[in-house]
């Protein structure tokens, strides 16, 4: 939130909530009991409403375009969001106007004995048309993976597939998705490289890309280390990843709205491949833009649903890089040391340009936190602007050290009897 105040003009806006997190994400959603409470709470208001906006993933990117088009506000098309989302249409619609895509199809989750698609090779990832930041997503190797993966996309699919088939309901399916449903999976063949980020907009019909950030893998392991911006990849491939989102970015029919959109760039062959589209900027870059341009992307999404210039500033912010770190743990344990408000405050004082938000709390077991990937725990999220990569990596050094988390890796130690007095 104070990114989002951070806006240009957003000191005379004023921001309402329309609906919680517990609401959006806990257990599976009802589509129809969302927009009915959003509709409550908007009718219920007595001021106008200029605009309705959001910056999350299934279900609050759809919410957005039903319910601007009920209260006549700014949005993309409800299709064209779908079609970013939905990850087989998705790459129906790309395929139509690139090669730069990994090979794909449908897995038959009914069949008693389910194969990979005809031509898709391993190693491949299996997952749902949909799904919650990597919910469902296996990287498979063989076919006894594949079986595996298969099983349990078939028990999961259904917490996001259901909802989604409300909206998939709502919009008119081309003859290609007859029958494709919203509780379908998706095996593709596995991108290799560098991944990438690719942010803009769609103002008027014109795709506008504003920024290219760099993502960084811990050593051997499909887990972020940080984001980085502006990306270091060199200027014609960069080039490239421009054309190609301006082209699929059209082809899907988007409009009036932001969209972040990821590849994978591999060094070897210099080749990039498409790995998805998000219908929304990505919140998690806004401190990045900030530090580097001037301001948060959030500037982008305002001025788009408001009809005002959605133009970000170029390389006016205080740093000529900046990163977004994810300090992990990659086993379990019980956490036992954890900054206070006033030592956090007092990092941030003394190491300039430097924010930090501390996931987990007190006496919380790592194994308990919500929305982890399958393969580690974040603790905490360290911002960084600097001068180069050695400054920005070793800010963040610095904050990991002073920062002091601790943790009880033996279960057994219980909290309880250390006595907190002493």
């Amino acid at each position: 939130m104070p990114t989002l105040r951070a806006a240009p003009g957003a000191k005379s806006l004023r921001f309402h909530a329309l609906l919680s997190i517990e609401e959006l994400q806990g257990g599976e959603v009802s589509v129809p009991d969302l927009i009915d409470k959003a509709q409550g709470v908007l009718d219920a208001f007595d001021g106008s409403i200029d605009a309705i906006v959001g910056y999350w993933d299934f279900p609050v990117s759809t919410l957005v375009p039903i319910l601007a088009e009920r209260y006549g506000t700014r949005s993309t098309s409800l299709e064209s969001v779908v079609k970013c989302e939905h990850k087989y249409w998705s790459r129906l619609e790309q395929q139509k106007v690139t090669d730069r895509h990994p090979r794909f199809g449908r897995v038959d989750l009914e069949a008693d004995d389910p194969r990979p698609p005809e031509g898709v090779r391993f190693p491949m990832w299996i997952k749902p048309a949909l799904s919650y930041s990597s919910e469902l997503a296996f990287g498979v190797k063989d076919m006894d993976e594949f079986r595996a993966a298969v099983a349990q996309v078939r028990e999961g699919i259904a917490r996001v597939g259901r909802p989604f088939e409300y909206i998939l309901d709502r919009v008119d399916l081309p003859p290609e998705m007859d029958g494709v449903g919203a509780q379908v999976c998706l095996a593709e063949e596995a991108m290799t490289g560098l991944q990438v980020a690719v942010e803009g907009y769609v103002h008027e019909g014109e795709v506008t890309v504003y920024g290219v950030l760099d993502s960084i893998n811990y050593p051997d392991t499909p887990c972020f280390l940080r984001h980085q911006y502006p990306s270091t990849l060199p200027p014609p491939v960069i080039r490239e990843l421009h054309e190609v989102t301006e082209r699929v970015m059209t082809r899907i029919g988007f409009d009036s709205a932001t969209f972040s959109v990821e590849y994978f760039y591999d060094p070897k062959t210099q080749e990039i491949s498409l790995l998805e589209i998000n219908p929304r900027h990505s919140q998690s870059h806004a401190e990045l833009f900030q530090y580097v341009d001037g301001v948060p992307n959030h500037h982008c999404m305002l001025g788009l649903a408001l009809g005002d210039d959605p133009r970000m500033p170029h390389r006016e912010g205080s740093y000529a890089t900046a990163a977004k770190w994810y300090h992990r743990w990659f086993t379990d344990g019980v956490v036992r040391d954890v900054p206070s408000a006033e030592d956090i405050e007092r990092i941030e004082r003394d190491i300039a340009g430097v924010r930090v938000d501390v996931v987990p709390e007190r006496g919380q077991r790592l194994s308990e936190l919500s929305q982890q990937d399958s393969y580690s725990f974040e603790l905490a999220h360290v911002f960084t602007g600097g001068s180069d990569e050695k400054d920005l990596r070793e800010k963040y050094d610095h904050c990991v050290a002073a920062l002091g988390l601790t943790f009880d890796e033996n279960p057994q130690e219980k909290l309880e009897n250390e006595n907190p007095h002493h």
